[in-house]
């Protein structure tokens, strides 16, 4: 079968089981994620308000994102007859900080890929390096159409529904910028994001990107961060190959980089640390 490529969402996406194995949080708004919302009115809404909240938090969790190191886990699997894996990707990596503070990617496992129908591309281990696991750009809202879906109640939490798209759909040939296209659902409590469904758009000739499912869960008491991705879908190509795909990315071990500390006396002057002296060149 001729390789096509396969292109990952702006959210990094993932699969395989879902209830069992989704974090605490994830299970709080799973139960009923294709469900109508159960109320349409803007009644006693104020749904300008709600979407600058949920935008700057977006911005406060993207920047504090970038002050952590992470354990990523990734599973690309397509699926044969009767439901059997027919090709994997896996990778294992930790994103930690040089000394510069500089995040880089410790690959720990990344065994040989078994993959034939899907070609995985640059872009692709881009999308999965963990930066870009959030739906919304907040730079970019004012390029996006977003509607009031209404409210959703999901076990304990009630939710604000809203559907989003690009206000005009980029032409893929002309520029390399993708999209979120999808709905996502926000505490009406916290006003920040707890669950996203959707998939990255435009899609490039010969490409498709699956829809995912994303769920995020409280880091440090007060950052909300994706955690879980979640995708299972027949993508369908301009070749007519149908590829059943599953993906699972999750993100784990979330960390601050510890700073140097340095014990003094009371009264002691602060003196910093010497350079270290040049080693003597050879005659």
């Amino acid at each position: 079968m001729k390789s096509s490529r396969l292109l990952f969402p702006v959210l990094a996406t993932l699969a395989l089981t879902v209830a069992a194995t989704l974090p605490v949080g994830a299970q709080q708004v799973s139960t009923a994620s294709t469900g109508a919302p159960a109320a349409t009115s803007t009644a006693g809404v104020d749904v300008e308000g709600v979407i600058r909240a949920f935008t700057t938090k977006e911005a406060t969790f993207r920047s504090a994102l970038n002050q952590y190191s992470f354990k990523r886990e990734a599973i690309v699997q397509t699926i044969g007859m009767g439901g059997q894996i027919s090709g994997e990707y896996r990778r294992v990596s930790r994103f930690v900080f040089d000394d510069s503070g500089k995040r880089y990617e410790k690959i720990e496992l990344f065994p040989l890929s078994t993959l034939t129908e899907l070609e995985l591309t640059a872009d692709d281990l881009e999308d999965m390096s963990g930066a870009q696991t959030f739906a919304l750009e907040p730079s970019k809202m004012h390029l996006y159409s977003i509607k009031y879906v209404g409210k959703e109640k999901i076990d304990e939490l009630n939710l604000f529904v809203f559907d989003v798209e690009p206000k005009v759909m980029p032409d893929p040939k002309k520029t390399k910028e993708r999209f979120f296209k999808g709905r996502i659902w926000v505490d009406d409590q916290d006003l920040q994001i707890a669950k996203v469904r959707g998939k990255g758009v435009p899609e490039k000739k010969g490409a498709r990107f699956p829809t995912f499912e994303t769920y995020r869960e409280q880091i440090d008491g007060k950052f909300w961060f994706p955690t879980y991705t979640y995708a299972d879908e027949e993508l369908v190509f301009d070749t007519g190959q149908v590829s059943h795909v599953r993906i699972r990315i999750t993100f784990s071990e979330f960390a601050r980089p510890r700073a140097k500390v340095k014990v003094i006396e009371e009264g002691q002057d602060i003196i910093p640390d010497e350079p270290p002296a040049p080693t003597p060149k050879k005659p």
